[in-house]
């Protein structure tokens, strides 16, 4: 059961009936989309009555058997009903007139919800899904193995690996660090306090573990000593939601020993409820739409159970930056706000480096021996050349057949071309086996890794840095690998269904749907020189995001960027900054009355001392604007470089780059001078022409629209 508390609420409930005293809190979800059902109200009167889904505004995806709903309208209590059920006693009035109602006993599938008040009614259909998923992310995966007991959960029984919830208590000691708390009815004689509003409260911690989406979830939040009651919140919560994410990116086929981490101090201390799930770890599930889901589903449970949000504010690094990104811009409404630290702009975009450096490190290694460190530095974009090998080192494998599976995979099952044809495939594509389907003549995935046309070296050899003779031999060289991860002579080419199902489903992250609707404040620590392992996250991925967001609306002054040092005072003094600046964005855009667009007033709401700039020190944080120019004091301190495709000659946005488009060889364009035998070389190395990166990519188009769905039902 997802909800052991039932019975306590239902009882609380009652109780409750008459009056509510609490305040109202908000509702932070973003308004549905054309896709969302829509409540019909009763024509002829401005006081009409409405009925609308607080937990997931979009009832075309409720999950669990139960959604938190609210009645406008209605001074009277009003009269409701599920498919012909009175469910009027749920209600609760609150003290700005709403009513609020938890309604459970949710068939599966579609549900007719009714309100009444006078001659007035509303309508609202809700189809409910299981709480096991799915919802709108495709067919699970099989086989799928548990890992419910890495939280002290009972053991699970797969595929589904459902367990009981389980609550526990935990207390932030006065020595800094938490502790177990068996009894909550005991108060410690170490207990320390939060501060929450300005109010001293006790720093007990409540949490909440289950699963959902057959994904192992975590809910933290202060406590007061009373029950959770979406009625009356925990007089210890502010209200507002934190949602973390983990990095990385692997194949899936498990739960996930991990969340994305919820007993955050920095977080809880403020009152802020933190909630994050297994699979929205994206090395255990690199699958953003997937990870949507699961948010989404999540996130309904914290809202059922505590009350409406007043925001959702988005956190984490690396792959966690990543599904941030994404999420915002398919999925809109499930985070209102994202801090996305040491960001990618999308799984997609970033492999094509990933297999660039394998093929750049592999030619190193044989033909291209002599370059020196000076020129592969030129060649790949990056600040230092370990950049490219830590690539290779952690992930390069993840865009193969053979791939890197999980240990909680068994051996016996992992695929092999000889000894087992027919076992689990472990790369990245796989996970997006719904989007980008199946290639019924070899059984692999459909892959988007492409290089034909891409001239390695472009921006090098216009610098001077390598001669046209080094230019035409690496390139002619560098070749690309088959699905195995086996290296060919001939370059890789993208299969053309995966093309414009990426395309479609977003996977590009195009900034153009939902990410302009999000307050972002990209966090960016200095990683460019931190060796191997670190390295590969580099600094101008925030600006390709930058780039793509000016593209698409002709402005970015929704994003802000921050850089530090990845040291602990200024990662600890940045983090903070920004989740207090995000708070404030957040509730100004909240408080906004004005009828203006959300991205309008996203950028006419953000604080004033919020903006583009750097930290010097722990103590000194300067806002001057930041650019892949690298001028100022920040410019200074962080400069910005590429990567392998910018410096092959790409576009900052790098939006058309899964496959370019190609146009015949201009040798003007160069800057440098070829000999005729040169010339006819490079026309051999590249006999249908070169990227052109002033065209839209080979299949490239608009995404199809934000809430997609790739379940079967569709």
């Amino acid at each position: 059961m997802r909800r052991p508390y039932r019975s306590t609420r239902r009882r609380a409930r009652s109780l409750l009936v008459a009056a509510v005293t609490t305040a109202a809190l908000a509702i932070g979800w973003a308004v549905a989309t054309s896709a969302t059902a829509a409540p019909v109200a009763a024509h002829g009167s401005h006081t009409a009555v409405t009925l609308t889904a607080v937990s997931n505004p979009h009832p075309q995806y409720v999950s669990g058997g139960d959604v938190l709903l609210q009645v406008d309208g209605s001074s009277a209590r009003p009269a409701v009903t599920l498919n012909g059920r009175s469910v009027s006693s749920d209600f609760v009035r609150r003290t700005d007139g709403t009513w609020l109602g938890l309604v459970d006993g949710l068939r599966r599938g579609h549900n007719t919800v009714v309100a009444r008040s006078g001659s007035h009614r509303s309508t609202l259909a809700v189809d409910n899904h299981p709480i096991t998923g799915p919802v709108f992310a495709g067919r699970q995966q099989t086989p799928f193995y548990c890992e419910t007991t890495a939280y002290g959960l009972p053991a699970a029984t797969p595929p589904e690996c459902s367990a009981p919830t389980s609550v526990t208590y935990q207390y932030k000691s006065t020595d800094g660090s938490f502790k177990a708390l068996a009894d909550p009815a005991h108060t410690p004689s170490d207990l320390a306090t939060a501060t929450v509003d300005g109010r001293s409260v006790p720093y007990i911690v409540r949490l909440e573990q289950g699963t959902i989406d057959r994904a192992v979830y975590q809910v933290a939040a202060l406590w007061d000593g009373s029950d959770p009651s979406p009625y009356t919140p925990d007089t210890s919560w502010n209200g507002r939601l934190v949602y973390t994410f983990g990095g990385g990116c692997n194949a899936g086929f498990h739960q996930g020993a991990t969340t994305g981490g919820v007993m955050e101090d920095a977080m809880l201390s403020q009152g802020y409820a933190v909630a994050s799930s297994s699979l929205n770890v994206l090395d255990q599930n690199c699958n953003i739409v997937l990870s949507a889901e699961a948010a989404m589903m999540v996130k309904e449970h914290v809202i059922e159970t505590y009350g409406p949000v007043a925001h959702t504010i988005g956190w984490g690094g690396s792959g966690g930056a990543i599904q941030q990104y994404n999420i915002a811009d398919a999925y809109p409404g499930i985070l209102d706000g994202i801090i996305p630290t040491i960001s990618f702009p999308d799984v997609l975009t970033t492999l094509q480096p990933v297999a660039d450096c394998a093929l750049l490190e592999r030619y190193y290694a044989g033909a291209g021996a002599s370059l020196t460190d000076a020129q592969r530095r030129a060649i790949e974009g990056f600040t230092t050349t370990s950049t490219c090998g830590s690539w290779v080192l952690t992930f390069a494998n993840r865009v193969t057949a053979t791939g890197s599976c999980p240990d909680a995979v068994p051996a016996d099952v992992r695929w092999n071309p000889t000894t087992n044809p027919t076992g689990v495939k472990c790369d990245v594509f796989e996970q997006l086996i719904d989007i980008l389907g199946r290639k019924a003549s070899t059984g692999y995935a459909r892959r988007t890794v492409d290089n034909v046309g891409v001239q390695y070296g472009l921006a090098a050899l216009k610098a001077g840095a390598i001669t046209p003779q080094q230019f035409i031999d690496l390139n002619a060289s560098i070749g690309g690998f088959d699905a195995n991860g086996n290296p060919t002579t001939t370059r890789s080419t993208a299969d053309r269904w995966a093309l414009r199902a990426a395309y479609r489903a977003d996977l590009m992250n195009a900034a153009s749907q939902g990410l302009k609707d999000t307050a972002i404040i990209d966090q960016r620590w200095d990683l460019d020189r931190a060796g191997i392992g670190n390295d590969i996250h580099t600094s101008e991925w925030s600006f390709v995001v930058r780039a793509r967001l000016q593209k698409a609306n002709d402005t970015y002054a929704n994003q802000v960027i921050i850089a530090n040092q990845p040291v602990p005072d200024q990662m600890a003094a940045a983090g903070s900054y920004e989740l207090n600046a995000m708070d404030r964005w957040l509730t100004a855009v909240d408080a906004d009355p004005s009828h203006r667009s959300l991205s309008t007033k996203i950028i006419r709401d953000k604080p004033a001392d919020l903006g583009d700039g750097c930290y010097l020190s722990a103590t000194e944080r300067i806002l001057e604007p930041l650019s892949t120019s690298n001028t100022g004091r920040c410019g200074a301190a962080y400069p910005v470089a590429t990567n392998t495709r910018i410096a092959a000659g790409a576009s900052w946005s790098m939006d058309n780059t899964m496959k370019c488009s190609r146009s015949r060889i201009d040798f003007s364009s160069y800057g440098v001078r070829f000999t005729a035998a040169q010339k006819q070389a490079l026309r051999a190395v590249f006999p249908t022409g070169v990227c052109d990166y002033a065209k839209p990519g080979v299949l490239q188009e608009a995404p199809a629209g934000t809430w997609r769905s790739y379940s079967p039902a569709r």
